[in-house]
């Protein structure tokens, strides 16, 4: 049986996931959203870490599970929310009235609502072992805080912002099935979904830029679906 300190390792990994969130939502508080995308996709190594270290050392348990849930609710959750609370503040000024204005950015926290729903629903959903159902929490905060990097100086309209918010909270809890980039093995058979979407990404990066990861996020939804339509027929 692993000792204390081993047994804590992956806790600890998971708890620096969720000081990275914490992090990144001040870093987007004070409007720097180069440093809240890198602190999101920090904490996102260390989500991916925090799992594989548990099953390594032997040391699973549902004190993990739990944990993990509240941290990735900080990182995808919260801190994206304060991204696109930030973004809609400085678009307040397109707003009619001094109501809308004051209201309007507190929409934002939509996405950290629907974000624990999701990782709620996950926790319990035996049909998510190999796949999800509804686009993954990383995933969504990606997006945003990428979105955020390239159009901070661009004039978005505030309307154009909260259906980001509104479409992308919906697409966490959506019944629209998402693979998982996780390889079993190297074949073609099994991963070619897997491997269509790495290529893409690649022409993605060399075409866009490193700093527009928002585009690999709306290719991963758009492979997902059309994966879905080709399954039905």
């Amino acid at each position: 049986m692993p000792n204390p300190v081993v047994r804590q390792i992956p806790n600890a990994i998971t708890c620096c996931n969720l000081i990275s969130g914490c992090v990144a939502a001040i870093m987007a508080l004070h409007g720097d959203y180069e440093w809240a995308m890198v602190c999101i996709l920090t904490g996102a190594l260390f989500d991916f870490f925090d799992g594989m270290t548990a099953r390594l050392l032997g040391v699973s348990g549902p004190m993990g599970v739990e944990l993990d849930s509240l941290a990735d609710d900080i990182t995808f959750g919260l801190a994206p929310s304060m991204v696109m609370f930030s973004m809609m503040q400085t678009a307040t000024s397109q707003l009619p009235c001094q109501f809308m204005t004051d209201v309007f950015p507190y929409t934002a926290f939509l996405i950290a609502a629907f974000s624990a729903l999701r990782l709620g629903k996950f926790n319990i959903d035996t049909r998510q072992k190999t796949s999800f159902i509804g686009l993954p929490t990383p995933a969504n905060a990606i997006f945003l805080s990428s979105f955020a990097v390239c159009y901070q100086d661009a004039a978005v309209s505030a309307w154009a912002l909260l259906a980001i918010v509104v479409v992308f909270s919906l697409l966490l809890v959506a019944e629209i099935p998402m693979f998982s980039l996780k390889l079993k093995n190297l074949t073609w058979r099994d991963n070619s979904i897997k491997y269509v979407f790495l290529v893409g990404c690649v022409v993605l990066v060399l075409l866009l830029g490193v700093s527009h990861v928002y585009a690999l996020v709306v290719w991963y939804i758009l492979l997902s679906l059309a994966m879905r339509c080709f399954a039905r027929k």
